[in-house]
Order: C-alpha cells, then structure tokens, then sequence
C-alpha cells in the first residue's frame, strides 16, 4: 500500500477495544495525517466507529496507545478530546429535543447555560454565513428535519473550533447541494492545515473528496491507499476480503394489481407549511416502486401518512386493495387500527431510533414490538421475537455483543440491518422504505436489494425511497418524481436517465396526465 508523507497528527499504535466477547478493533495501528481528508472505509461491524469513538473520548481503548502531535494522551472523555481539539459528529444525534440550537450549543461549555444567549446566537449565525448552512438559533430541535438535526451537529462542533474533525456518515442526511457545501468547508479546513476524517458508505464521495482511504475489515487494520491510486471496485474487495459483483437485478412485476391507490393526498406541517400537495399515483403488487427528490420534498411524510403516523388534509384518500377482498380506506385510521383492519403494512421510518426501534432495549424486544398484541394473556410470548430476532441476525449478519443488548450501542449499520429485518420478517402486502440502506456497507446493501426483489417477486407491493438516483434506476420498475412536495412525473426505471431524473427533482413542472 501506499504511505504518503505529511506529519501525522493523531497515532494509534496496537489499539484494542473488545465489548463482551466481540473484537471490536484488534491491535489497530494507523494515522491522521495533517491536512488531509481522510476515509475510513469497512463493513459494518468492522470497528470504523468504536475505532472512532476512542479517539473523541466515546470510548476508552483496553489497550495500546493514542499520541496527538507526537505526544502520549489519555482521553477519557469527550471534554479531553475537545481540548485536544479533536471533535466527532455521529450518526446519533446527541441532541436535546425541547432546546433550541442555540441551548444545544451552549450545553457543555464553560458557564453552561449562563452564557451570553446572544452573542451564542451572532456566533452560530457567523458560522452559517461563513459555511453556508441555515440553522435559525431559536429553533427547537423538536421542530426539525432530520437533515436540519445533522447541520446543527455539525455547527455544534465548529462552533468549538476544532481543528481535527471526525464525521461518521455525515452526508445520509443531506441533499446533494448540502453535501458539496460541507465539502467545500473540509476542502477548506484542509486548505488551512486541519484534519478531516470521513467516515461514509458512499464510494462516489470517498473517490471524490478524500485524499486517502484506510479500510479495516472485521476490527482489523487492512491498511491505506492514496485514493488517486485506486478505484471503487478495489476498495470494495479489500473491504470485503473478496470480489464483490455489484449489478443489481430488476426481475419483471408479474401480474400487477393495483394495491394502494392514493388521490388527492395533501398534508400540512405544525408550522402551516405544506409539505405535500394533492399526491396520487398507484402501487402495484409485485414491483417495486421508488420515490426520488430532494431530501425535504416530502417522501418522509408521504410515507408517514399512508402509514398514519401523519394527518392530512380533508380529500386526501388511500385505498388499500387487499387480494380478493373489499378496499379499505386507511385516511383518519391509526397505526394500531390499520393493522386491526389486517392490513399487512411494513414501514422502515427515516428515523431509525427515534421512530423505528427502542435503543434501550434488545432485539428480541425490538422484535416484538410489532407483535406483543398477539399475546393472549397480560403475559406476552418472547418465542416467536426470539426466532425472528436470530433470522434477522443470521440472515443479515448483524453484528452485536449479546441479542439482548440494547441496539443503541451498535453500529448505525447493525441498527438499519434490524430494523429493515424485522420488516420483512413480517410477510407485508405492503413494504414501504425510507432509505433502508443508508449507513449499509455496500455488500450488506446489496443483500437488502435482493430481499427487496425477493418480497416483489412474492407479490407485495415494494416502496423504496432513495436518495442513489444510481440504485433508484437499477432497482425500481417504476419512479415516482417529488418536486417541493409535489408530484411531477412518474417514469419507467427502465428507460429514465439520471440527468431526466434529476431535472425533475428540481424544476416544478406543470402537472400532466401520469
């Protein structure tokens, strides 16, 4: 492998971290060199994040030894590592909900919630203006998107002036043009001598930003490569450990009946925005169809609602075609009364831990959330979660320290694994998906396209929301196009281009026929 030759600021020399009986990193000895942009690539499970995590004060090592600039340090916590200057953005966010940005911010510095609220708000505006993010000082995080919850971890950190940055897949949240405007400030925090680390799932991005890459495989160091030295096709086997075909296969819908036919679907914020504006189009059994846009243009709420976890507005209608029965309309019913109705609805929520699974609790328990009301007693059954819990471990290798730990402290891969599992495992007529790969590695993404054809060829109507124009088109027999919470157009994956995909995902069209 290749070894460039600028100063290292961060040295791990024999690192060990084990949790239980799992290795999570084995006598791991690499560097962070001085004004690079570094990516950590590997599977999930392969110890990216723990490695870290040890680094930010997250974690302390069992063994070996950590120097910043040439010097010995123990860090401890994340207090140790912000005076190192060593600053880390999860996947989590550790964010308090009923503060604003600004009180998130402010907690952890000296003088804590005392400080100047102003001049802690002129400061977050100057670092917004600087960068170019949009983060509104007296917002609740409550009150924010997913993606508005990741820039504000990001201005967190910034606003401690770090100058070694670690970013554990930053950019799942973030729409394309947020994306080139965060790597316009790490090409820039690189421009004035910093560090960046990036830790990322994406290819495209390590290829297109970072100017190397350190790969680990199963907690082990593989070791590094100038990234003007490779291509993503050799990354992938060395994380892997083997060659990996990377076509996706896009089986032919058989017999298609309609299964959900939305009309007229409209939806409004708390805030009185409208988030989707008179939204219809029809799902089919047996194919798989993908919603694109921008992130913020309503396919979390689109899907939200047709799960009724979101009100719309009066004349929106869902039709749920169940085979050989009546329809049942799903508009004014709750999560817990569509299933009542034995309307067999699967949906993998944005949001992971905040809606999808419980952190505190194990993956049996995760499990059986979806079914504890089948208990016929005050008692409930954990047989049938524990079975599930170990198909989903099994057959998805996930990766985790017992099955009863909780899922918070796993990967944020082994976290989506469970979750996307769990899902499927339920034999859905209808499987919705927000984003159901992201923070996958790439083979284990690839194993998730494949049960995705697996569940289309048995018939159920497949929803996948994406944010890979790539996948969209190799996966999706069909693509419905979001445009500022509207429709505006439906195209064959078949046939589209991405260049035709994205016009449509940023110029509003005037509506035609479908």
């Amino acid at each position: 492998m290749i070894r460039l030759a600028e100063t290292p600021v961060i040295e791990l020399q024999n690192v060990t971290k084990t949790f239980g009986y799992v290795v999570a990193n084995s006598e791991v000895s690499m560097d962070i060199r001085s004004g690079e942009i570094l990516a950590v690539l590997g599977e999930n499970g392969s110890g990216k994040t723990t490695l870290m995590n040890m680094i930010a004060g997250i974690y302390f090592p069992d063994s070996g030894h950590i120097r910043v600039r040439g010097k010995e340090v123990s860090i401890a916590s994340p207090r140790d590592a912000f005076d190192l200057g060593i600053g880390m953005i999860h996947q989590h966010f550790k964010l308090v909900d009923v503060f604003s940005a600004a009180e998130n911010i402010m907690l952890g510095l000296d003088g804590g919630m005392l400080l100047d609220r102003k001049g802690v708000a002129a400061k977050i505006r100057e670092i917004c203006d600087r960068y170019g993010f949009e983060v509104d000082p007296d917002q609740k995080v409550y009150d924010m998107s997913v993606s508005q919850k990741q820039t504000l971890e990001i201005v967190k950190v910034l606003y401690r002036g770090v100058d070694i940055l670690i970013l554990d897949e930053p950019t799942a949240v973030l729409t394309p043009q947020e994306t080139e405007k965060l790597f316009a400030v790490l090409r820039n925090m690189k421009a004035d001598g910093k560090s960046v680390v990036i830790i990322t799932h994406k290819l495209h991005e390590v290829m297109s930003v970072s100017d190397r890459v350190a790969v680990l495989r199963k907690g082990k160091y593989i070791g590094d490569i100038a990234t003007k030295d490779t291509n993503p096709q050799e990354l992938t086997n060395m994380m892997v450990g083997r060659a990996v075909e990377l076509n996706i296969e896009r089986p032919a819908p058989v017999n298609p009946q309609p299964r959900l036919v939305v009309e007229h679907l409209s939806c409004t914020s708390p805030a009185g925005v409208q988030v989707l504006k008179d939204v219809s189009f029809t799902a089919y059994s047996g194919e798989i169809l993908g919603i694109a846009g921008i992130s913020g243009c309503g396919q979390k709420e689109l899907l939200e609602a047709i799960a009724g976890l979101q009100p719309v507005t009066a004349g929106s209608s869902v039709l749920y075609y169940p085979e050989g029965q009546a329809q049942e309309q799903l508009v004014g019913c709750s999560p817990r009364k569509i299933k009542d109705m034995g309307v067999h609805l699967s949906f993998v929520p944005e949001d992971r831990l905040g809606m999808g699974l419980v952190g505190s609790m194990g993956i049996p328990d995760n499990m059986m959330l979806r079914s504890y009301s089948e208990g016929r007693s005050i008692f409930t059954g954990h047989k049938k979660p524990n079975r599930m819990a170990k198909e989903v471990v099994d057959e998805l290798g996930v990766v985790t320290s017992s099955m009863n730990a909780p899922v918070r402290k796993m990967s944020g891969g082994n976290v989506q694994k469970v979750l996307v599992g769990r899902e499927i495992a339920l034999s859905p007529s209808v499987l919705m998906t927000a984003y159901a790969v992201r923070g996958l590695d790439i083979n284990t993404s690839y194993t998730i396209y494949h049960l995705l054809n697996e569940e289309k060829q048995q018939g159920v109507s497949v929803i996948y929301v994406g944010e890979d124009l790539d996948v969209l088109l190799a996966l999706c027999d069909r693509i419905l196009v979001l445009c500022a919470g509207q429709v505006n157009g439906i195209v064959d994956g078949k046939t589209a281009t991405k260049e035709q995909v994205g016009l449509l995902m940023t110029n509003l069209q005037e509506k035609e026929g479908d």
